[in-house]
């Protein structure tokens, strides 16, 4: 038993393709082009509509009694925290005389360590007047705040080197009075203890001269850091400037929104599983691309057209007219996504093939988009199923039908035993893909090529099925050996390719 080659293909698929992913969410540019612009008009919205409340900020001087060159903004974050404690805040209010609680004061404002000794405090209003006294009697309360405790800290330090002093002094006292209770005696251990006594008292006086100096730099550093502690940057209103903010915010809301435009299409187009490329939907149909279409056509000829596209539509009824033209059976267009423009194509191709002989259009579309499009355009009749059997046997017939949801599969075979199939890329999901191919073999409808419109104009994959069935016509006994009592279409290999494979597997 051996495995075909689109199975192989199938089993080693990537559980992500990253080229049908990025051709999805292009193709999605609608959605996240949108939401780019939603998100910069709300932006600008918000800077227009909700402006910043009124701000005043001012910058402290902090020095600190433990200041060090090396220190990594220890210091200044625990003002920063300090700042923001119900005890500055209460007495900022209280020098305001307002009744507001603390709690919700410190909500009002913010500081920033700028450097290991420089503050910024921020501080809202509901005017600028307002912000700034608030700002003014915030700076103020912090600064005595932080004066108190460095005088505290001072005071407390001095007083714990005096005491210590004022122990060593007791001590050297009791040694002086040991020395003066001695006699001058020749007993060499007495005169070891004196002088014993001796070096006691020179080191208590060494030490006791050292409290008084550090007792003395104590006092001395603290006005020291008392002074240093100052503001430097008079409390003043923060000006918000219009255009720079709306700019600001507009920029902001175009990015979130293009990011989650970007994200919405991706996980979209992973969710949908909606075929983009030509491989993947000639893979998922099992017949290969003949003809594509950057745009559907809506009616023959507008001036609104280019030439690109009258061009593009002019070789496709070429090549859908000696399809037709070659094959001994009836010949259908089948579309999925696309009626409109199938309907228009359906009649560019019977008006070539009127040329020819009488040609007759079988309507199976729902609706009367059909009749609609041929009554802009003219050209040969349009008949439904059952005016069809009616016609002479001379005269062509061209079916036009639909594989979209809903789509009765039984009366398919009517409007041809071969068919080519209209398909609008990104449409339809793979599994109604899989599905289509499947009732269509079901039902002994032979599909002889794709077309494939709207196409990703970057999309540079083939189409083309290498184990495809050939577009050569064939007669009812070939076709039956092909079945080989199995009820679908066996696989055969073209026999003139349209393309290059895009890899060794698909090659192989």
């Amino acid at each position: 038993m051996t495995t075909s080659p689109t199975a192989q293909s199938s089993a080693a698929a990537p559980l992500l393709d990253l080229q049908s992913l990025v051709v999805a969410v292009r193709r999605r540019r609608r959605l996240w082009c949108c939401l780019a612009l939603l998100g910069m008009l709300a932006g600008a919205a918000v800077a227009v509509l909700l402006p910043p409340a009124p701000t005043a900020e001012t910058k402290v001087l902090v020095a600190h009694q433990e200041d060090q060159p090396n220190d990594t903004g220890t210091l200044i974050r625990t003002d920063v925290e300090l700042l923001t404690t119900t005890q500055i805040a209460d007495r900022a209010l209280r020098a305001l005389g307002s009744s507001q609680k603390p709690e919700d004061f410190m909500r009002d404002y913010r500081g920033t360590g700028l450097t290991n000794n420089l503050l910024r405090i921020e501080v809202t209003g509901d005017t600028d007047a307002e912000a700034v006294a608030r700002a003014k009697a915030l700076a103020d309360a912090f600064v005595a705040d932080h004066v108190r405790r460095m005088r505290e800290a001072a005071a407390a330090e001095s007083k714990a080197l005096l005491d210590q002093r004022d122990r060593m002094r007791d001590e050297l006292a009791e040694v002086n009075r040991a020395i003066g209770g001695r006699s001058p005696d020749t007993d060499p251990t007495a005169s070891a203890s004196l002088e014993t006594l001796f070096a006691r008292r020179a080191e208590l006086d060494s030490r006791i001269a050292e409290f008084d100096q550090r007792a003395a730099e104590a006092r001395t550093g603290a006005p020291r850091v008392v002074a240093g502690t100052q503001i430097v940057d008079a409390p003043r209103a923060v000006r918000h400037s219009l255009p720079r903010a709306l700019a600001t915010d507009a920029a902001i809301g175009l990015v979130l929104g293009l990011v989650l435009g970007l994200a919405l299409a991706a996980v979209s187009a992973v969710v949908a599983d909606r075929p983009v490329l030509r491989r993947e939907i000639a893979a998922n149909l099992g017949a290969s691309v003949l003809a594509e279409l950057r745009r559907a056509p809506r009616r023959p000829g507008g001036r609104w057209q280019r030439r690109r596209t009258r061009a593009a539509r002019e070789r496709l009824t070429g090549t859908l007219t000696r399809l037709v033209r070659r094959s001994a059976e009836p010949v259908s267009l089948l579309e999925l996504g696309c009626a409109r423009g199938t309907s228009v194509i359906a009649l560019d191709v019977a008006g070539a093939l009127a040329e020819d002989g009488p040609v007759v259009v079988v309507d199976g579309l729902p609706g009367t988009r059909l009749a609609d499009a041929r009554g802009k355009s003219g050209g040969p009749p349009v008949v439904d199923g059952e005016r069809a059997a009616a016609e002479p046997r001379q005269t062509r017939r061209l079916g036009v039908g639909s594989v979209a949801p809903g789509t009765a599969w039984t009366d398919l075979r009517h409007l041809g035993d071969r068919t080519v199939l209209v398909v609008r890329a990104g449409h339809g999901s793979a599994a109604w893909l899989h599905t289509v191919a499947r009732q269509l073999a079901d039902q002994r409808v032979e599909v002889i090529g794709v077309v494939l419109i709207d196409p990703d104009p970057r999309d540079r994959t083939d189409g083309t099925l290498w184990d495809g069935a050939t577009l050569a016509p064939r007669g009812p006994d070939e076709r039956r050996a092909r079945h080989n009592g199995t009820g679908r279409p066996r696989p055969e290999r073209p026999s003139a390719p349209a393309g290059v494979p895009d890899s060794d597997q698909e090659a192989r």
